[in-house]
């Protein structure tokens, strides 16, 4: 049985469909963990839905910035944007089953020992805070009211965190660290303006992952959402978001339960999919 992490999507399911196949993916005997954005901006975004759906428990995703703001058109409280591409969904006749699909996954996971989010973690959070804030925005999600959240969900405030939050406050900040973080200073405020690289960094600003003395420092965490990161190579932080829909790769790994740094990487490379498909 393999476990397998894969990055970013973004409707790339000619990319996805190849990258199973590239690793002789077996539904019946392994498991893949997605870590969000399934959705939006690329080309084929109902036929990632079907395809994950279809798996079954062999597919257990996260959720991405992407992927509930999909949920939020689909409720009608947003409208697309310049660039959104998630019509095929939005006109699907089995729109509402895969939303309903979508709103039930997951906003942080972890397995192996390796702590699994969209975009980053705050650095007061240690591993079960986070798993269990993540499970609050999930009980939300997967309530009766969702559709209450979904409505107050935009926004950058509160951009840090306090263990006094609560209500729509306390689910934002929640959110948006796990779905939207790249850079915070060292005492967890927020920036979501700059998408850059690690070495153009605004002033006062970090990565999340660079934070001194971070709850979940020593701890192994994949995540995606930061496609123009240079590589890492680091044992502790695994990052997944290597620009497939930009044509880059679509890049995974084959969990190792000997150590992190022992991960089998798996790439296709979207850019030469997409010259042999015209």
């Amino acid at each position: 049985m393999a476990l397998y992490l894969i990055g970013d999507i973004q409707g790339c399911d000619s990319a996805l469909a190849q990258w199973l196949s590239k690793v002789s993916f077996s539904p019946s005997r392994d498991t893949i963990f997605l870590l969000g954005d399934l959705i939006n901006r690329g080309p084929d975004n109902l036929g990632v839905l079907r395809r994950l759906q279809g798996l079954g428990s062999s597919a257990r995703c996260l959720l991405g910035n992407h992927d509930l703001h999909t949920l939020a058109i689909h409720l009608g409280g947003q409208a697309l944007k310049t660039g959104d591409t998630v019509n095929d969904i939005l006109q699907a006749p089995d729109r509402y089953d895969l939303m309903e699909w979508l709103r039930h996954q997951h906003m942080a996971m972890q397995v192996e020992n390796v702590l699994m989010v969209h975009a980053g973690v705050l650095p007061q959070w240690d591993i079960s805070q986070t798993l269990a804030l993540a499970g609050e925005v999930e009980t939300v999600m997967r309530g009766a009211g969702w559709q209450d959240f979904i409505a107050q969900m935009y926004g950058n405030l509160p951009a840090s965190w306090d263990d006094t939050l609560e209500g729509i406050p306390r689910l934002r900040v929640i959110v948006n660290a796990l779905t939207r973080l790249r850079f915070c200073t060292a005492l967890g405020e927020m920036e979501f303006k700059h998408h850059f690289d690690t070495s153009q960094a605004p002033s006062g600003y970090m990565p999340w992952f660079d934070v001194p003395n971070r709850a979940t420092k020593g701890n192994c965490i994949a995540f995606g959402h930061w496609s123009t990161l240079s590589p890492l190579n680091r044992t502790d932080v695994i990052e997944l978001d290597t620009g497939c829909l930009w044509g880059g790769c679509l890049s995974g790994i084959e969990l190792n339960a000997k150590g992190p740094g022992l991960h089998q990487r798996h790439h296709i490379d979207c850019a030469a999919l997409a010259s042999t498909s015209r």
